[in-house]
């Protein structure tokens, strides 16, 4: 099983432009003056092949609350997957672990004991991912992390359920207080959950970006390219024969 997990945020207490019905020569205004009055995170674990989210409003995301919200939430998630069958040796089990760590610059100190593999954890690589406690208690569940490198954060899926959500919660509104914006993300947490959409690599756009590319023609010397054939200049071989069959 693999899961991802991320914390949005910070939402401000401030207008959040989106499309709105409005009378036609009356465009949607938004206010030029707010308040601050703090900001809202959303702690999110999401399971892509399920489309599943579970997600958590909070005024602040340091370790104490991020780290105990995390373990209770995987571990409802363990609870419900099947048990694991010891079929498997321990060498073979540690490969299992070991494998995903393969090409890593900087590969994570796997403990002498170790559980059945059952979970991959998509991170940041963000220090408060990193703390020994945390991942020692990681390692003792059975969980995996895998930590996207600098500049990859588009590698991990909650990201964009991130977006999705906050588009569904914040958009055309104008939030007054922390607690709104909380209650408005939960709020399309739980709309989401009653018909959650799988998430997966490629798929039908993929399929449509590839026809797209063999479509083009390429033009040569740049990164150009045209949708149109190209009438070409006949090669010196061509010019030959149409010469030599001219003469004959």
């Amino acid at each position: 099983m693999t899961c991802c997990t991320d914390q949005a945020g910070p939402f401000q207490t401030i207008p959040y432009p989106g499309k709105r019905w409005c009378k036609e020569g009356k465009a949607a205004r938004y206010d030029h003056e707010y308040v601050r009055n703090g900001t809202a995170k959303l702690m999110t674990i999401f399971h892509p092949a399920s489309g599943a989210v579970r997600a958590k409003g909070t005024r602040r995301c340091r370790n104490v609350e991020l780290h105990p919200w995390m373990k209770q939430e995987l571990s409802a998630i363990l609870k419900e997957l099947p048990a694991p069958r010891d079929t498997l040796s321990e060498q073979e089990n540690r490969v299992q672990w070991e494998r995903w760590q393969r090409g890593l610059t900087k590969p994570i100190t796997l403990p002498q004991q170790l559980p059945r593999l059952r979970m991959l954890l998509v991170l940041d690589n963000l220090a408060g991912h990193r703390t020994p406690a945390f991942v020692l208690w990681l390692f003792e569940q059975g969980i995996m992390p895998l930590y996207t490198p600098l500049s990859g954060s588009w590698l991990n899926m909650a990201e964009s359920i991130q977006r999705i959500l906050k588009q569904r919660a914040l958009a055309g509104t104008h939030p007054r207080t922390p607690k709104q914006i909380i209650e408005w993300l939960e709020a399309a947490v739980r709309g989401w959950n009653r018909d959650p959409t799988p998430f997966e690599w490629g798929g039908k756009r993929q399929e449509r970006r590839r026809r797209s590319r063999i479509r083009r023609q390429k033009l040569g010397g740049s990164y150009a390219y045209t949708r149109r054939s190209i009438r070409r200049s006949k090669t010196r071989l061509e010019q030959w024969q149409l010469l030599c069959q001219m003469t004959h």
